[in-house]
């Protein structure tokens, strides 16, 4: 649970960085994500999670 923890808090602070670094580009992406149709962010947010393990799983098996 610790390590969850402090997963949630790097990608806040990554979020965070990148709202204040490129505060432009930010919001274009986010109106894009608002106008894109349901099934297309279901999809890509389902490919995210997919690489998202898939790298979690690949770094704790490589002992990083």
């Amino acid at each position: 649970m610790r390590e969850f923890v402090a997963v949630l808090g790097l990608i806040l602070a990554i979020e965070g960085l990148l709202f204040a670094g490129f505060p432009g580009a930010m919001r274009r992406a986010l109106a894009a994500a608002a106008a894109s149709e349901p099934t297309r962010l279901r999809l890509t947010g389902l490919a995210s999670a997919v690489v998202g393990v898939l790298i979690v799983w690949v770094a704790r098996r490589a002992g990083f």
